[in-house]
């Protein structure tokens, strides 16, 4: 597959390849029928359990692992594909989202990095044997200032030996593999960072119990410990003290589906704000007609096409080849925002009912915060934009 935002020949486009609309249509119908109409959105969000039936089901479909390569058994999709997936499936649960598609966070580094021996021995063990693997970056000291990670990984003669604590860590208690990043050189910075694939089943790696967290209930995150983990020199990816680059390299690429994600929360506040505005009445009248309430679902209208159009450009951009770095921290903040503030006024049009959990905005609500928290904080986004404002 591939996106195509611009047709060369015609000039700007915004129209979706047939591959794309049947993409689009199949995650929309999965999110409707087997995450809300199901109620595991529900489910999943009370008893907090990683979504393994829903997992298979999009695995068989073809909804999971959409980054990895088709000669390995994914289908090679664009970034832009991630965010039209991406978005329609947080529209049902952004927790779920969250679980189904962090293989494709965690792979990143692979596909950036990895050589064909590295990809052959474990893009099949997530496509074909349904594994999951995580995505090792956040410390307990180290969340935004990536270069202060403290992990270590001593070589000694064709190991390395592995030590360290992350936090955090998404589908950590359901993986079987972690793209690890840990200093190579503890007296170097981000030159001294390098890359590395764990396997879960070695000798010295443990994990946490599932961490307690506001919303996205069915994303379980939880600590990594690396006690001595001995690593083939064989599992580096790229050269030692690539690390930061790779990682730096991975959030151009994961940041714009981190974006239609938050666009795909946003939406689903909004769809159901106008419902209830629609069908709730107050002194004689559906409430939508009380500017008050009716400008609050205009400015949810506004964020949502602005995110989406912002996201669907940083994909673009990348899918082409083109430097994204800004135009990925526009998308990640703004949509990050949108979600939140959607989330907010669909409370508020709801009102009071909106404060319950008999209703689906107060799960939104909970849901959207953390957008503006991990891959990177709203504040890091905009100093990266301020850097790249500094730079032109």
């Amino acid at each position: 597959m591939s996106a195509t935002l611009v047709d060369e020949q015609s000039g700007l486009n915004f129209d979706l390849t047939e591959d794309q609309v049947m993409l689009q249509n199949l995650a929309r119908d999965f999110a409707r029928k087997e995450i809300i109409r199901s109620g595991a959105a529900e489910h999943y969000d009370v008893s907090g359990e990683w979504p393994w039936d829903l997992w298979k089901k999009a695995l068989r479909v073809g909804l999971v692992n959409l980054n990895i390569p088709e000669e390995y058994g994914g289908i090679g999709a664009s970034v832009l594909e991630e965010c039209i997936v991406g978005e329609e499936l947080a529209y049902g649960c952004s927790g779920i989202q969250t679980a189904l598609m962090l293989n494709q966070l965690a792979v990143l580094p692979l596909l950036i990095a990895a050589n064909d021996d590295q990809k052959r021995r474990y893009f099949p063990q997530l496509t074909e044997a349904g594994k999951i693997m995580a995505y090792c970056m956040t410390e307990p000291d180290a969340g935004s200032d990536v270069a202060g990670i403290k992990s270590t990984a001593t070589r000694k003669g064709d190991r390395y030996l592995l030590n360290g604590t992350k936090t955090w860590i998404t589908d950590g208690p359901v993986a079987s593999y972690f793209t690890v990043f840990a200093k190579t050189d503890p007296t170097g910075r981000h030159k001294g960072i390098s890359c590395f694939i764990v396997e879960r089943d070695w000798k010295g790696v443990s994990t946490s119990k599932p961490l307690e967290k506001l919303g996205q209930h069915a994303a379980q995150a939880c600590q990594v410990f690396f006690e001595d983990v001995e690593v083939p020199a064989e599992n580096l990816l790229g050269g030692e003290g690539e690390g930061f680059l790779i990682g730096m390299k991975v959030f151009d690429k994961s940041r714009p589906p981190v974006a239609a994600a938050a666009s795909g929360v946003a939406r689903r506040a909004l769809d159901e704000a106008v419902r209830y505005a629609n069908e709730r009445h107050a002194f004689g009248q559906a409430i939508h007609a009380f500017q008050g309430v009716g400008f609050m679902l205009s400015d949810m209208k506004i964020r949502v096409d602005a995110a989406r159009l912002l996201t669907w450009k940083s994909a673009w951009l990348v899918d082409h080849g083109k430097r994204n770095t800004s135009e990925a921290a526009v998308a990640k903040a703004y949509a990050a925002d949108a979600a939140v503030l959607n989330a907010v006024d669909a409370v508020q049009v709801f009102g009071g009912n909106g404060y319950s959990r008999e209703y689906p905005v107060e799960k939104l609500l909970r849901d959207s915060k953390i957008y503006q928290i991990y891959e990177g904080t709203t504040q890091i986004q905009k100093g990266i934009i301020l850097r790249e404002l500094s730079k032109s």
